[in-house]
Order: structure tokens, then C-alpha cells, then sequence
């Protein structure tokens, strides 16, 4: 079977062509080629798939095995995987996945894609619907506690649930024990990803992220572009401001006419090869 792998501001994925590739079991699949010891190593698998209501589909499964609705820095791999794999000559894509259609604007420079920008459509803020176990309207910097520490968090769906938190300084924090607890709290019925956010000025934001599923990883697209929102709710930033990444920068903008959240980014492959995959 062959595969690709690519990253986008470092959040890595192996992508499989649907187009010729049955997968019968893709959880157990994302498992073993996940495997930085064992596997080809990343962050999950993304199948590239037909769709009937759009120019393709996307599947994508977290390096546990699990599911996830999407990931904004993977649709833009797989904007530039079905451009220079000769799939299609569009420069505006209808990407089907699990959190709706996304659209993708392709920026082509002698042949090649150089960046994707995704429309990710409107921040969900109603608590049932992230989903987060919280009454009213939203959830915006209310207290909550872990461990002996109350933190402020603002949560947000992109299509996935994620959960913010603004700090002075993450540099000396144990963020990896800290996502891990707040992935699976009681108060996020289908867990939740985490976004640490420092705040550098109105129109650059810091963010690491533990992601639901995969653990901390080098960035996040949805993640970026909840923070981006939770920022702008919070009095903290800009409408249209760069997020500083472990794998890399993302400009994100939530435009006021439309409600959209717009995320622009480049997409790199790594490599590519064969995988001994037996059904």
C-alpha cells in the first residue's frame, strides 16, 4: 500500500489514497503506522476519499486509534496532495469531512501549492453543542479547577471541542500532565483538546497544544483558530492575528461579514513509500 507522509506546521499525518486503497480497519491501521518506534511514526492517518457531495472527502484517526472530526492543518496536505497528484485542476476545493464542508483556496507558484487558506467555517460557542457540562450561552474565562490550581478557560468547537487557557508564561509549566488531565475531565463528555495560549501582543499569540487522542503535537488547526476566537472573546487580541507554533506560524482571521474563521498555512510533504498492509 502506498502512502505520503506530510506535515503542516509540523502536525504530521500519513496520507492514503482512497481512490485506490480499501482500508477495512483504519483505527487499528492509524495505530501501528503511527508508531514513532515501531511505525512510520506521526500524529494519525488521513484517508483522501470520493465524496458525493463535495470534490473529495477526508477521513482522519488520531495516533490512538481513534476518530477525529478534522483537522484544519491535514485539509491543507490534502489540498496540496490532490493538486500535484493530478486529482484534480481546481484552485478552490469542497472538502467533505465529519465537522461539514470546508472550503480550500490553493496559492499556486510555478505548479506547486505554496500555501492553502481553509475556511473553517463559524466558532460553535454553545456549551451542549462543543459539548462542555456548563449552563448558559457560552463558556468564556469562567474558573475551573485542577488539582490545587483554578485556571480561566474559554471553550470553543471548530468542528472539535477545545478547551484555552491563557498564561503569563508556559515555558516552565508541565503542559503534558496538565493536557492529560483536562483531555478526559468529567466535564467534557467526548474529551477535549487543550490550547495554551500566551499572549505577545494583539496580533501574535503563543500556543502549544495537547491534543485529544495524540498528545502534545506541534500544532493544531482548529486548535489555532479556537484560540484565535477565545483570544478575541477575552479582550486580548485582534480579529486577524499570527499564531506562533512548535512546528510553525498560522495566520488566522475571524471576519466580522460572514463569521468565518479563515486559517492560512503552508502544507509540506515528508516523504513517501510502501507499507506492508495486510487488510
Amino acid at each position: 500500500m502506498r502512502f505520503v507522509k506530510m506535515q503542516g506546521a509540523g502536525n504530521d499525518y500519513i496520507y492514503l489514497n482512497g481512490f485506490e486503497e480499501e482500508i477495512a480497519n483504519p483505527g487499528v491501521l492509524a495505530k501501528e503506522m503511527s508508531d514513532r518506534h515501531f511505525g512510520i511514526g506521526s500524529d494519525g492517518i488521513v484517508l483522501i476519499l470520493p465524496s458525493e457531495s463535495c470534490d473529495f472527502g477526508m477521513r482522519m484517526f488520531n495516533a490512538d486509534g481513534s476518530e477525529a472530526e478534522m483537522c484544519g492543518n491535514a485539509s491543507r496536505c490534502v489540498g496540496k496532495y490532490v493538486y500535484e497528484r493530478g486529482l484534480t485542476k481546481k484552485k478552490k476545493i469542497m472538502l467533505e469531512t465529519k465537522a461539514g464542508t470546508k472550503i480550500l483556496t490553493l496559492r499556486i507558484k510555478n505548479k506547486k501549492v505554496e500555501s492553502v487558506c481553509v475556511d473553517m467555517g463559524e466558532p460553535v460557542l454553545s456549551p451542549e453543542k462543543i459539548p462542555v457540562k456548563k449552563t448558559g450561552a457560552s463558556v468564556i474565562g469562567q474558573p475551573f479547577s485542577i488539582g490545587n490550581e483554578i485556571f480561566n478557560i474559554t471553550c470553543v468547537s471548530m468542528g472539535n471541542p477545545h478547551v484555552i487557557i491563557f498564561m503569563d508564561d508556559f515555558s516552565n509549566r508541565d503542559l503534558h500532565t496538565l493536557g492529560k488531565q483536562i483531555e478526559c475531565n468529567p466535564l467534557f463528555p467526548e474529551c477535549t483538546n487543550v490550547e495554551f495560549v500566551k499572549v505577545d501582543s494583539p496580533e501574535s499569540l503563543y500556543m502549544r497544544v495537547w491534543e485529544r487522542g495524540s498528545g502534545e503535537t506541534y500544532a493544531c488547526g482548529t486548535g489555532a483558530c479556537a484560540s484565535l476566537v477565545a483570544a478575541v472573546l477575552n479582550g486580548f487580541s485582534h480579529r486577524n492575528a499570527v499564531l506562533h507554533l512548535l512546528g510553525g506560524d498560522l495566520e488566522i482571521e475571524w471576519k466580522e461579514f460572514d463569521n468565518h474563521v479563515y486559517m492560512t498555512g503552508g502544507a509540506e510533504l515528508v516523504f513517501e513509500g510502501e507499507w506492508p498492509y495486510k487488510g
